[in-house]
């Protein structure tokens, strides 16, 4: 009856314990029943209880995605990118980078850490490839006298070191090659913790023993049975004790077991006249406690695990999924950006000290996987969405890859403009009064300029006077003073950085004043702000915003001084203004840059995506800035507020922009042409 009764610890101390132990060169991670066990500790609970295992497979692979990919690939040195490919096609003689990933991912989220196994080249000038170490077959060796640990001991069971003794090898240490191999051990913060890394979720580790300890009493109580279901009387006398034994094993075997309902219990009497006599047992309600406890601790793991959504788990709840779409949208971003994000961010940047190392450094990121919802059927996106969209949304890149406005001028030279095609510069020099075409040597390929030679068309624009006169050069004029701004000396500059696949409806201000209004505590009166001209100024019901996100153009510095020669970019640079991001979208509509249209037959495009056009150098960079807002008593966490505003625009439910809003138009394919030039 012992083995059948569950006896829970709550107790139970399920926190990992550190000590350095005499006699011993490493140190000692386990708990009290689970002696320099702690990662074994671990292995056994993600086992034992469904739940916990379901969160961790499934954070494991939203971790490693579906890729790791070169972010931004044409723009990167050729040879470069093609030793980094040939890592990550190949990371040792067997495996790719993203299976290595794979397993490293899975240790991260139930371990805390992962570990790889760094080996160097003969000649030690190269990392030749680098092997994943499950964690729980190491341990770390003693720290010297500056705290830092200089090696790891590898057992394959630290339960039995006698016959597995620990071998040591040095932390990996780019300035000390010295031994072919070495190892990699890192993680995630930990409280109280110096040398090694726990999970996320250990403090509902607890939770996740006792549903291991429910399944177990549930698996023995009915394999076993702990009480007693049927009262048999035999009132025909007593047989002997073989006998008893016998009739008891007859009839246990034909109905007890895993596929019958409960046990019997039996018993014999002298009393000839009466017959066998069959009394049920009734039991409890503990079906009804151990559902309760499930709930309770189904709940308490999710928890622990940052978990919002069971369903983002695979773990059903009763609501349903096809009525919960828009919570477990919001569940998947909410648990993308503050659990997987930061795993996925620490792993790039270890691997990035790998990619240093062999001369292959860029920036990398994970293809994110999707999560996958019922809200619509095929059928009904086939018929909203195009075809293109859809292959967006799944990820593909588009059959048409036409992505980009075509610009038919190449640059301009002295102020005029320069082509592809002879063709072109004649159909200019016709429009300017001149016949033929000259030649001109542009990025290092020949160009093509209207008129004979370059003195005509120069004399002919000063007889015009038409440079910097004409209906481009005032529309992009009355455009800057009408809508551009400059910054209050009472606003304080809190974050910038380039724009990137924000969305051009996502209102990033409205957001940050929205996040920010439940935690100040203003006066009635408040104060006024009459400048906000549109639902973009980012206010709250009292007109007392505290954030302002302005945009401004601004040069990319890695490229050429020639963005600079070209009157649109020079007008916007000299005029030191910021601009709201919806002013700037509705200068797809004014002719503000004439002759950079599709094919250079239009005289309007979006200066959001392509600025001042093809080979152009600039971007846009978006600034928040905190105003002087009086009243305002709270204490603000001003950059927790704004990476949530990130985070929320990173998962805007509307097509986000591409990343040629953050590009200048000189680093996109064909240097923003259509066409190759």
């Amino acid at each position: 009856m012992k083995d059948n009764i569950i006896n829970i610890c709550l107790e139970t101390d399920t926190a990992p314990q550190v000590i350095e132990e005499r006699g011993k060169d490493w140190i000692s991670y386990g708990t009290e029943n689970w002696a320099n066990l702690y990662p074994q500790f671990l292995i056994d609970l993600y086992y034992n209880s469904s739940t916990q295992a379901a969160i961790i497979n499934a954070t494991a692979e939203m971790v490693a995605a579906e890729n790791l990919v070169i972010e931004n690939v044409e723009d990167r040195n050729l040879e470069a990118r093609v030793k980094l490919q040939h890592f990550m096609d190949r990371a040792n003689s067997n495996e790719s980078l993203h299976e290595v990933i794979k397993k490293i991912a899975f240790d991260f989220k139930l371990q805390g850490a992962f570990a790889l196994n760094i080996v160097w080249s003969k000649d030690r000038t190269q990392i030749a490839g680098i092997y994943h170490i499950p964690v729980e077959k190491l341990r770390a060796e003693k720290p010297n006298k500056m705290g830092r640990v200089e090696a790891y001991y590898i057992s394959s069971d630290w339960a039995n070191t006698r016959t597995n003794k620990p071998h040591r090898v040095p932390v990996f240490n780019p300035n000390d090659r010295t031994c072919a191999n070495q190892i990699m051990y890192s993680g995630l913060y930990s409280p109280n913790m110096n040398v090694y890394h726990t999970p996320d979720y250990t403090a509902s580790n607890n939770w996740a023993l006792v549903d291991q300890k429910v399944a177990e009493y549930h698996l023995s109580n009915i394999s076993n049975g702990f009480a007693g279901s049927y009262f048999i009387s035999f009132a025909n006398g007593v047989p002997t004790a073989e006998e008893r034994r016998q009739i008891e094993q007859s009839i246990a075997q034909k109905f007890t077991g895993e596929k019958a309902a409960g046990r019997f219990v039996l018993t014999f009497s002298d009393d000839r006249t009466r017959t066998p006599e069959i009394v049920p047992i009734s039991m409890s309600d503990a079906d009804k406690q151990y559902l309760a406890l499930q709930e309770l601790l189904t709940q308490n793991i999710l928890t622990g695990h940052r978990v919002t959504s069971p369903m983002l788990m695979g773990i059903k709840n009763d609501t349903g999924l096809g009525s919960n779409v828009d919570e477990l949208n919001a569940a998947a971003n909410f648990y993308l950006n503050t659990v997987v994000k930061p795993y996925q961010d620490h792993i790039v940047k270890e691997l990035r000290k790998i990619f240093k190392v062999n001369d292959m450094d860029m920036p990398v990121n994970f293809v994110q996987l999707k999560p996958i919802t019922l809200e619509f059927t095929s059928e009904d996106l086939k018929a909203v969405m195009t075809e293109t969209e859809i292959r967006d949304e799944l990820g593909l890149a588009p059959l048409d890859v036409e992505v980009r406005e075509d610009f038919s001028k190449v640059a301009n030279i002295d102020g005029e403009p320069v082509f592809d095609t002879i063709e072109e510069a004649v159909a200019r020099a016709n429009t300017l009064g001149c016949s033929g075409y000259h030649e001109h040597k542009y990025e290092g390929r020949t160009v093509y300029m209207a008129c004979k030679d370059h003195n005509q068309v120069t004399d002919l624009k000063k007889e015009c006077n038409c440079k910097l006169s004409d209906d481009n050069y005032t529309e992009l004029k009355n455009f800057i003073n009408e809508f551009g701004e400059d910054i209050p000396e009472d606003w304080e500059l809190l974050d910038e950085e380039n724009v990137k696949d924000e969305h051009e409806d996502f209102n990033f201000e409205a957001e940050l004043n929205k996040l920010v209004e439940g935690k100040l505590e203003l006066a009635s009166t408040g104060t006024a702000r009459p400048n906000a001209r549109s639902t973009q100024d980012g206010v709250n019901d009292s007109y007392n915003d505290y954030y302002k996100v302005r945009y401004v153009y601004t040069k990319d510095t890695a490229l050429s001084q020639r963005g600079e020669t070209r009157d649109f970019c020079r007008l916007m640079m000299n005029a030191k203004k910021v601009y709201r991001k919806e002013d700037i979208l509705q200068m797809k509509d004014k002719p503000v840059n004439k002759g950079w249209g599709p094919k250079g037959n239009s005289a309007t495009y979006s200066i959001w995506l392509y600025k001042g056009g093809g080979n152009c150098h600039h971007f846009w960079k978006r600034q928040v800035y905190k105003t002087s807002l009086r009243n305002a008593k709270a204490d603000i966490n001003n950059n927790q507020i704004i990476s949530d505003a990130k985070a929320i625009s990173e998962g805007f439910t509307l097509k986000r922009n591409s990343a040629l809003v953050a590009k200048a138009p000189k680093t996109m394919k064909n240097n923003g042409f259509l066409e190759p030039r």
